[in-house]
């Protein structure tokens, strides 16, 4: 144990000296994410999935479409709820038992991300206003943790919402009666997250695991097809200036451009 501590803490020394000096270990750069793999339709009995591998944290997002009823303040819109659970076999540090904190905030970020964008248009979930709408829940599993999960967590719900279908609902005497034809779920746009980390004073676009070990802060920026920057959570207790956050907006619109590229082919 003595000698892994002190492997890890020359580790950590020169991981913050290339940092400093605007490099990473493994040459990648400040700006630069890991290789990203999307795969969909990996379950056969959702309405829609997709494994995606974001360097080495892997996770998987299975879609099930139902009827249900609106909240009271949304009468008019269907559901859309977004649940994650990290599998004690993906971390050392992961626990078996009712969602963490970390699994909370993670499936909380993400959600925040679709909704805000608009991706799935709400209104069209709807079936019988007040009484009946169509309701999506995304369950995401983490089958390995290596860092910057709120990103691996977003394309994969984003993959398996853009490939999900759903059964087509007639109204009918004011009841709702399910058909045979299957249609895709309305989804109108195609929001990207984009996690950076600040560590010292360098902002360092999708940490790995031992990366966030050095990091002061961190905000994840999700934008739409549009460039319009939709939400934003920041997280770590230090503080962040305004440069900063539109030094990261900027990074999050570049970035994000591109992977949806990524994400719309491996969808289409």
């Amino acid at each position: 144990m003595k000698k892994n501590y002190v492997v890890e803490t020359i580790k950590r020394a020169q991981m913050a000296e290339l940092i400093a000096q605007g490099k990473r270990m493994g040459d990648r750069g400040l700006e630069e994410h890991r290789p990203i793999k999307i795969e969909t339709g990996v379950i056969p009995k959702a309405n829609g999935s997709a494994k995606v591998s974001l360097g080495h944290s892997e996770v998987l997002a299975g879609v099930k479409i139902a009827t249900g009823t609106p909240f009271p303040d949304t009468p008019d819109k269907g559901l859309l709820v977004v649940n994650t659970e990290i599998l004690p076999m993906s971390s050392p540090f992961a626990e078996p038992g009712p969602p963490s904190e970390e699994a909370i905030e993670l499936a909380r970020v993400v959600d925040r991300g679709i909704r805000e964008s608009e991706m799935v248009d709400l209104t069209k979930l709807c079936l019988i206003p007040g009484k009946t709408v169509v309701t999506v829940f995304v369950d995401v599993n983490i089958m390995n943790v290596d860092g910057n999960l709120f990103d691996a967590v977003s394309y994969a719900v984003v993959s398996a919402l853009r490939t999900a279908k759903m059964k087509k609902y007639n109204v009918e005497a004011d009841k709702v009666v399910a058909t045979e034809e299957w249609i895709p779920v309305p989804v109108e746009k195609t929001p990207v997250s984009v996690t950076i980390a600040r560590m010292g004073n360098a902002l360092v676009v999708d940490p790995t695991s031992e990366e966030e070990g050095l990091m002061d802060m961190r905000i994840t920026i999700t934008t739409d097809d549009d460039g319009n920057v939709c939400a934003s959570q920041k997280g770590e207790a230090s503080t962040i200036t305004p440069g900063e956050v539109l030094r990261a907006a900027d990074i999050s619109i570049a970035i994000g451009r591109k992977i949806r590229e990524q994400i719309l082919e491996a969808t289409k």
